[in-house]
């Protein structure tokens, strides 16, 4: 059988539901079978990512991560948020971009926030005036709003991948720490503006500042506000490695949800530790195998031939960066962002090299799309879990949505076309 034909059969496969890692699979083995290389390098590839010494900080900060979406975290983010933003026109469209940002930061799946935080704010911004159409949309759109920010897992997968990649290229994920924090602080703000706008237009009551209240929030809080300051502070101030900070924050946030707030009990936590587990069982498989997929690619030169293939239509940097956001904004429509990563990264990252874009400020490039591309129209999964959370038809919210998506395309320009708001804090 041809190469073609079997192109064919695994087109088809997929099609039919094949799990991914079974087609990437079938494509590197085909692949080395071709070129008469022994199919032991991809066992040896699979070896060399579970001796990746940053690979443990996935599985720490996921089970930290789904500890805190069980617990009532969000609950509490928002009443502190709420109490020191309501004074604000607008303020309680702040803060709910403010909250989901956060909770998605530390839990690293935008579909968790809707369902989470949802329940909470949506109500929250009708119940004070909102009109319902800029309710569900800043719900929606808000879900993946903290991609950028650390810890986010999308950020240590992708520099896992790089690191993996032998093209000459690192990154270090405290790099990609850095980088994400000014373009993540761009989308809050961008989009607050907008809610400021629609406060203008729509004018919403303001409530006024009560100290009490917020104080009140501070102390039901005061265990989870310091976790932010906790994982970038150790980091950066020297005290902990990556991995290191990953099983501190999970120490940290275990000690707090089940023996200090009493809000998971221990016979929880064999539930929630096997569900983290099943999905970092999931994304490691899928990069095993993508790896092994990659390193396929790079011997036959593939990068080479697609970057030569591309250079004679397109020779600026310019047109292949829109070229590029165009591209990712599909990719996020159809696929989740950790099936994307392992499989776009190790093509893309060669090419884009070769036109001169910094490594890191790719990776914020490729987030920053893959967030709005939850809520793109017509098959963005953020878009079918709000429908079934909040029971409204997925048109409804196509419309809610597109406001949003336009501020937050406007940012990803900025972030594309201004590499220095990524890399500001890097000496590169």
């Amino acid at each position: 059988m041809t190469p073609y034909i079997f192109a064919l059969i695994l087109i088809l496969l997929a099609v039919l539901g094949t799990p991914l890692f079974a087609i990437i699979l079938a494509v590197a083995m085909l692949g080395f079978h071709f070129i008469d290389v022994n199919l032991s390098v991809i066992a040896i590839e699979i070896y060399r990512i579970a001796d990746t010494p940053v690979l443990i900080a996935l599985p720490l900060f996921t089970f930290a991560g789904y500890v805190l979406g069980e617990s009532r975290t969000s609950h509490r983010i928002v009443r502190v948020a709420q109490a020191f933003l309501c004074w604000v026109p607008g303020g309680l469209a702040i803060m709910a971009f403010i909250a989901c940002a956060l909770f998605t930061a530390f839990t690293g799946a935008s579909g968790v926030t809707i369902v989470a935080l949802g329940a909470l704010i949506y109500p929250a911004l009708t119940e004070a005036g909102y009109r319902e159409k800029f309710s569900i949309g800043l719900v929606t759109s808000s879900g993946s709003l903290g991609l950028l920010l650390p810890p986010s897992l999308p950020l240590i997968l992708y520099g896992i991948i790089v690191q993996q990649m032998d093209i000459g290229a690192s990154v270090a994920i405290t790099d990609l720490f850095l980088a994400g924090l000014l373009p993540g602080l761009l989308m809050i703000i961008l989009l607050s503006v907008w809610s400021l706008r629609e406060n203008r237009r729509f004018p919403i009551t303001c409530n006024l500042f009560s100290a009490q209240e917020a104080i009140s929030a501070v102390r039901e809080a005061i265990w989870e506000i310091p976790l932010p300051f906790f994982v970038l502070g150790g980091i950066y101030g020297g005290f902990f490695a990556i991995s290191e900070a990953a099983a501190a924050t999970a120490m940290y946030v275990l000690v707090v949800e089940v023996f200090i707030y009493k809000e998971i009990k221990l016979t929880q936590l064999p539930a929630i530790m096997r569900d983290s587990m099943v999905m970092v069982g999931g994304i490691l498989l899928i990069l095993g195998v993508s790896l092994a997929s990659t390193n396929f690619l790079i011997d036959a030169g593939v990068p080479i031939l697609l970057f030569k293939a591309i250079q004679s239509h397109v020779s600026s940097k310019i047109v292949f960066l829109i070229l590029l956001n165009l591209l990712l904004l599909v990719l996020g429509a159809i696929l989740d962002i950790f099936s994307a990563l392992v499989i776009m990264v190790p093509i893309i990252l060669p090419v884009a090299i070769n036109y001169g874009v910094d490594p890191v400020h790719l990776g914020i490039i490729f987030l920053a799309n893959m967030q709005i591309g939850y809520f793109t129209p017509p098959v963005g999964m953020n878009l079918f879990i709000a429908s079934y959370r909040f029971n409204k038809p997925v048109t409804e919210l196509y419309q809610a949505a597109i406001p949003f998506m336009i501020v937050l395309f406007a940012a990803v320009l900025i972030i594309t076309y201004w590499p220095d708001l990524s890399l500001v804090f890097l000496q590169r």
